[in-house]
């Protein structure tokens, strides 16, 4: 296998990553890969601004903002105290609920209903939602929660989107290119490694320069 890794990490998915999570190893958890993995990308990307690695700014070993069971006097309520009846949409955001029941692995990156949980190649989310299964959205009890894919939740539940959006949806058209080149570009990894095999950056449209060389 020549040492390569099995997983690739975009520089924009380590990035999202790092707006979901407050430390690199809970956004290695994120992304469902092991830690020496997320690291390696992310000391890969440099970010233009400050100079710095990905790694190093998310780096925060003091566990900042991070609630533990042991701590008191949190700005950040502990999980235990949200998972209960007669909490509210506006007291808490139900998107950070969602990220802390599935980093904490009370619930899985999957649907409750199908069992769904393929990622999306680009940023390896998954489309679910957290649905409140009696219908009551002050009722936050681990019981009464559960994620559940798009296409489950129109079948079961009722329609995500209006009907205006869905016909902005289906008005809408993509961008066609005007030839049928690709525009695609390699990380430092892969450079290197195609550098090793005496392949440059000069490469023909066709492919035809890559196979000669292999």
């Amino acid at each position: 296998m020549n040492g390569r890794p099995s997983i690739m990490l975009t520089e924009q998915q380590i990035r999202q990553a790092m707006k979901s999570t407050l430390s690199n190893h809970a956004a290695a958890r994120y992304l469902n890969v092991s830690y020496p993995t997320y690291r390696m990308y992310a000391k890969m990307y440099n970010d233009q601004e400050t100079g710095k690695t990905l790694f190093d700014i998310h780096s925060n070993p003091s566990g900042k903002g991070i609630s533990k069971i042991t701590e008191t006097g949190s700005k950040e309520p502990r999980l235990q105290e949200l998972l209960k009846q007669g909490m509210s949409i506006e007291s808490y955001s139900v998107d950070k609920l969602k990220n802390r029941l599935l980093h904490e692995g009370l619930l899985t990156h999957e649907c409750n209903r199908c069992g769904f949980g393929e990622k999306r190649v680009i940023d390896l989310k998954v489309p679910l939602l957290l649905n409140f299964k009696n219908g009551k959205k002050t009722d936050w009890t681990l019981e009464n929660l559960e994620m559940i894919c798009y296409n489950c939740y129109f079948l079961y539940i009722g329609d995500i989107y209006n009907k205006k959006q869905v016909r902005a949806m289906e008005d809408y058209t993509a961008p066609t290119a005007e030839d049928n080149s690709v525009d695609w570009e390699l990380d430092d990894y892969y450079k290197s490694h195609f550098e090793s095999l005496g392949l440059s950056d000069d490469l023909s449209d066709d492919g035809s320069e890559y196979i000669s060389k292999l």
